[in-house]
C-alpha cells in the first residue's frame, strides 16, 4: 500500500493482512499510555481490536519496523462518512512524522472508498497537533477540544429547585426520546459540525447505541446516568448519561439540557447527581470532552469542579475531489 511521504524506516502494511500477535506489545503500551496521561482503562478497546484484527476484519494501517508493529491507525466507513478510530505509536518510533505518515495512510486508504464525503477524528492522544493537509478535501476544519478531570473527593451543593421537574435514573428504554433532545440541542451547534451524528435522530440514536453497548467511551454506567422530566408532560428536558473509564474513574459521555430549560440550573443537577452517584460507586475522578469554543458548557465544568486536563483536536475533513 502506497503513501505520500513514507518515512524510510517503515514499511507500510494494511492492518487485515498482519496477524494480530504482532499487535500485543504495541497495545500493552497503548493501554499504559491511556491510563497515564487520560486514566482510562483501554484494555477492553484494545481486546476489540484484537479480536477484529483477529476475523481480518478491521480497516487500517500498521507501520512495520525490522518486522515488529510501531504504530497502527485503524477506521470505519458508513455510507458517505469515514471515521479514524484510534491512532497510536510507539513510543521508541514516536515523532511528528511518524504519526503523519500512518494518518496520511489512514486518510488516503478512506477516501478511496466509494462515495465517502467526509471524514472525522478526534485522536485524543495526538494532543494538539495538527495533521497535514488533506488536499483532496475540499473543507477542512479543525476545532479544539478539552479533556477534563474533577476530583470526586466531595459532594457538590444541590442545585436550585426544579418544582416541574422529576429527576430519574436513565435507561436505555429512554434512546427513542433522548435521540430527537440531541438533535434538537445542537441544532446549529458547534458539534453538530465535529460530529454529524448530532444532526437528526437516526444518527443520535445510533450515537446512544454506542455508547452503551461498545467500550469506546468507557463501560456504560446506569447507576450514574440521570434525566430530567416534566413532573405533568413526562416530556424529556434533559440527560446525564456516564460510564466507567477504569475501576476507580469516570466519564460524562453525554450531557444535553432542551433549548427550552436551559438556564435553569438543570444541566447543574444533572451532572451533580452523576458525579455523586460515580462518587458513591467508589469512583475517586470524573473526566469529559468538551469543545473549547462551547463557553457555555466550560463554564459549568468549572463552576462543578472541573479542570483542564488535557487539549487535543478533532478534525474534520469534507467535500472529497
Amino acid at each position: 500500500m502506497a503513501a505520500r511521504g513514507v518515512a524510510r524506516e517503515f514499511e507500510i502494511v494494511d492492518l487485515r493482512r498482519i496477524s494480530h500477535m504482532l499487535l500485543d506489545e504495541l497495545l500493552d503500551e497503548e493501554c499504559a499510555e491511556w491510563k497515564r496521561t487520560l486514566e482510562w482503562d483501554f484494555s477492553s478497546s484494545a481486546e476489540l481490536v484484537t479480536r477484529y484484527v483477529s476475523m481480518r476484519s478491521l480497516d487500517g494501517i500498521v507501520l512495520m519496523d525490522e518486522g515488529q508493529a510501531a504504530g497502527y491507525c485503524y477506521f470505519v466507513t458508513e455510507g458517505p462518512k469515514g471515521l479514524v478510530g484510534d491512532l497510536f505509536v510507539r513510543q521508541a518510533h514516536r515523532t511528528a512524522q511518524a504519526e503523519d505518515v500512518l494518518l496520511q495512510a489512514a486518510l488516503d486508504a478512506i477516501i478511496r472508498v466509494p462515495y465517502i464525503r467526509r471524514v472525522e477524528a478526534q485522536l485524543m492522544l495526538l494532543g494538539e497537533r495538527q495533521p497535514a493537509p488533506l488536499l483532496e478535501a475540499k473543507r477542512s476544519y479543525t476545532f479544539p477540544r478539552l479533556f477534563m478531570l474533577a476530583s470526586l473527593d466531595r459532594d457538590l451543593p444541590v442545585g436550585r429547585k426544579q418544582p416541574d421537574c422529576l429527576f430519574d435514573t436513565w435507561t436505555p428504554r429512554w434512546i427513542s426520546e433522548t435521540a430527537p433532545l440531541i438533535a434538537q440541542t445542537y441544532e446549529g451547534h458547534i458539534d453538530s459540525v465535529i460530529n454529524d451524528q448530532y444532526r437528526d435522530p437516526a444518527g443520535a440514536a445510533r450515537f446512544l447505541e454506542n455508547i452503551v453497548h461498545y467500550p469506546g467511551c468507557g463501560q456504560f454506567f446506569q447507576g450514574a446516568s440521570w434525566l430530567a422530566a416534566h413532573q405533568k408532560t413526562n416530556e424529556l428536558l434533559g440527560v446525564s448519561l456516564a460510564s466507567l473509564v477504569s475501576a476507580d474513574c469516570g466519564h460524562v459521555t453525554q450531557i444535553c439540557v432542551s433549548p427550552k430549560a436551559q438556564a435553569t440550573g438543570i444541566g447543574y443537577e444533572l451532572l451533580r447527581r452523576t458525579m455523586a452517584s460515580l462518587r458513591g460507586r467508589g469512583c475517586r475522578n470524573v473526566t469529559l470532552t468538551v469543545t473549547a469554543a462551547n463557553e457555555e458548557a466550560v463554564a459549568l465544568y468549572r463552576h462543578a469542579g472541573f479542570g483542564v486536563h488535557h487539549r487535543f483536536n478533532a478534525n474534520v475533513w469534507e467535500g472529497f475531489i
